[in-house]
């Protein structure tokens, strides 16, 4: 830390200028194209949206170095900040992150760090979180001088390189899991085949919006099932007449299996694990098992999410720009069932394995996090300036000179 301080004393003693982003980068938004899950080719190319890696297809639209900053959905941290990703190499960017690439005078790297620090809470707009382009390109950037950027990115960079390794590991983890859910999802001729229909009623939600209340009966879309479990902290809320007038097909219960309709996150399988009365907007359907004694939902979860089920949904689709999950066809999937005792053991494992590549409190989840939370202390410490033309310092200059001005009045 102290090179750092003797690099700000020597090249910005009065402090360091503050430009808006777009002055720091090249903005690359324009070049972006999402693509529908359905449509997808699996290949060896990351797919990118708002909070990383969202799949892997067969072709790519950029190639280099380049940050990548949610625009819609998944794009506040808990913190306030945004989510950024380092993105290196062949990739593919859909259109809920923002992309930049590095301009003369400001390391792409430096900027990685500091867009970290921003807060950008008032900045979030829509239903839908949102960060406008326009906000984005406006957001202040401290911009020191090259030494300054450079010392304070090794020194950085030393704490995300175990990080990057840790999560390299994970995303491998990740893909090998896919590959052994999807072998072990797949059955020999002698085993029960059926129809969707024959084993499940498939409900949609609600298709008109509903009057919202300050509370009463929670009220869920796409957006609450986002991240592998349903989210009932954000919510909307109907009023309990209301609920009692809506359709049955649209309550969804305990143990039933939720799943998005519309959308970049088509499909997402989601089990309804609590009592209480919810109600489902028209981005979200559910299958209720008919006969527990046929098949798990854990099974039907898992299925949900093999190329076995969505070989089946791109057969469906014929190449229409937008992709809904259609009850009409849906309903005549094909799905295998072996037996009930061999679905409970193909879910105990396929859920351990889920775990171990994300739950935050066990294996390299866990060990993520915890670097995390070493680096952003750092991060946060080194990235604090004052503006050029005030008291320019940073935090740790400032208690410095409190503590010697402390000592000479002693």
């Amino acid at each position: 830390m102290n090179r750092i301080d003797e690099l700000i004393r020597e090249y910005c003693p009065d402090g360091v200028e503050i430009h808006y982003l777009e002055d720091c980068c090249n903005l690359l938004d324009k070049k972006r194209k999402p693509i529908t899950k359905a449509f997808r080719e699996a290949g060896e190319y990351p797919y990118y949206g708002a909070n990383g890696i969202q799949d892997y297809v067969a072709n790519y639209i950029f190639d280099g170095t380049y940050v990548l900053v949610g625009e819609d959905g998944s794009v506040i941290t808990k913190e306030g900040t945004p989510v950024v990703t380092w993105a290196k190499g062949k990739i593919w960017v859909n259109n809920h992150a923002h992309i930049i690439e590095e301009k003369e005078g400001v390391m792409l790297r430096y900027l990685y760090h500091y867009l970290q620090t921003i807060d950008v809470t008032s900045l979030i707009h829509g239903n839908i979180p949102k960060l406008t382009g326009g906000d984005f390109k406006a957001l202040k950037i401290a911009v020191p001088p090259l030494e300054v950027q450079r010392e304070i990115v090794r020194v950085l960079d030393s704490f995300t390189l175990l990080t990057a390794e840790l999560t390299a590991e994970l995303t491998a983890r990740k893909k090998q899991y896919n590959f052994y859910r999807d072998k072990l999802l797949t059955f020999g001729k002698d085993t029960l085949n059926c129809r969707l229909k024959e084993i499940c009623d498939i409900c949609l939600g609600l298709t008109a919006t509903p009057n919202y209340t300050d509370a009463g009966v929670k009220f869920i879309s796409a957006q609450n099932t986002s991240n592998d479990f349903l989210d009932l902290n954000n919510v909307k809320y109907i009023s309990e007449a209301d609920f009692e007038k809506a359709t049955s097909n649209a309550k969804p219960q305990k143990g039933d299996l939720l799943f998005t309709r519309v959308g970049s996150n088509l499909g997402h399988p989601v089990v309804v694990e609590t009592d209480e009365d919810l109600c489902i907007f028209v981005s979200l359907g559910f299958l209720r098992i008919r006969n527990k004694e046929q098949v798990i939902i854990g099974y039907l979860k898992h299925w949900m999410n093999t190329d076995l089920f969505w070989s089946q949904v791109r057969k469906n689709v014929h190449g229409a720009a937008k992709v809904n999950l259609n009850t009409g066809w849906l309903k005549e999937f094909n799905i295998s069932l072996p037996p009930l005792e061999t679905q409970e053991r193909i879910v105990h494992v396929l859920d351990n394995f889920e775990s171990i590549c994300t739950d935050l409190n066990i294996g390299l989840p866990a060990e993520i996090e915890a670097r995390q939370k070493q680096y952003e202390y750092y991060r946060d410490l080194l990235l604090t300036f004052a503006e050029k033309g005030n008291t320019i310092m940073t935090d740790r200059q400032t208690d410095r000179q409190t503590d010697r001005q402390t000592d000479r009045q002693s």
